[in-house]
């Protein structure tokens, strides 16, 4: 089944709200020290914004997202057909100030991720993928560019993952030894990385982590060719009552996947 009109529709969503974004942005006051659970006006702005553009497109559609906004409590949270949004994923890095957030859209269908777009909008980038039509990526205008994961393989992977406490090394890093570590404040943007080819692991290793936060990134792996599973290497499910994730996330190019699940499961 075709999903192009709904792809259209969170392209539409996603783009105004990055606009909206971009220019609070330029007037936002820096927030050095911002904690990890930080939320903003502008988190709230944004996903005011996405969820009205998705209600009036497709009323009959479930809405799950990070921020309450009480316009949108009586919506149901969960359906056969899902929309899990993140308005700024990664809200510390918008904080901060230091570009590093996204725009996270994506559909569920029957569970199973089958839309997914992430907007960068300090880079005015955006990845986005549709189950069966592949994965794409443009900046500005630019023309479209067919994302495929890397072909890196042992010995030469890079690893994309949180920023790390100054002089600590996170488990991932000490258990999959990779070549190169990226650092960043999105999980959206981790997952487009692998996409994109630019990383070739990203392994979430927190305790609880939400559906919103890995959702649409979710099929930008799988659609350029990549494997996304939980860190015991069972498919993600989503859903659950309070749209947790307990089981961590593995998103790899794939050869190495395998290799990487044994080896964090080895670890504990």
């Amino acid at each position: 089944m075709a999903f192009d009109k709904e792809l259209l529709v969170a392209l539409e969503a996603a783009g105004k709200a990055s606009k909206l974004i971009r220019g609070e942005y330029e007037s936002f006051v820096t927030i050095p020290d911002a904690p990890a659970s930080i939320s903003t006006h502008v988190d709230k702005a944004s996903q005011d914004l996405i969820l009205k553009m998705l209600h009036d497109a497709y009323p009959g559609d479930a809405l799950c997202a990070e921020e309450s906004i009480p316009g949108f409590d009586s919506i149901p949270k969960t359906g056969k057909r899902t929309w899990v949004v993140d308005p700024i994923d990664g809200t510390r890095g918008f904080a901060k100030k230091v570009g590093q957030f996204s725009v996270m859209i994506g559909l569920l269908v029957d569970g199973k991720p089958v839309v997914g777009v992430v907007a960068e909008p300090a880079q005015d980038r955006i990845t986005y993928a549709q189950q069966g039509n592949g994965c794409y990526c443009a900046v500005g205008e630019e023309t479209l560019t067919r994302c495929r994961v890397s072909r890196r393989e042992t010995g030469s992977l890079i690893l994309t993952q949180s920023w790390a406490k100054t002089g600590q090394s996170s488990r991932p890093v000490e258990v999959l030894k990779p070549a190169k570590v990226i650092e960043t404040y999105s999980g959206g943007v981790k997952l487009a990385q692998i996409a994109r080819g630019e990383a070739d692991i990203y392994a979430n290793t927190y305790e609880a982590f939400y559906d919103w936060d890995i959702c649409a990134g979710h099929i930008l792996v799988t659609e350029a060719g990549g494997h996304v599973t939980d860190l015991a290497g069972n498919p993600i499910v989503y859903q659950a009552p309070d749209f947790c994730q307990r089981k961590g996330l593995l998103a790899t190019n794939g050869p190495f996947h395998d290799e990487a699940v044994k080896k964090l499961s080895a670890a504990g």
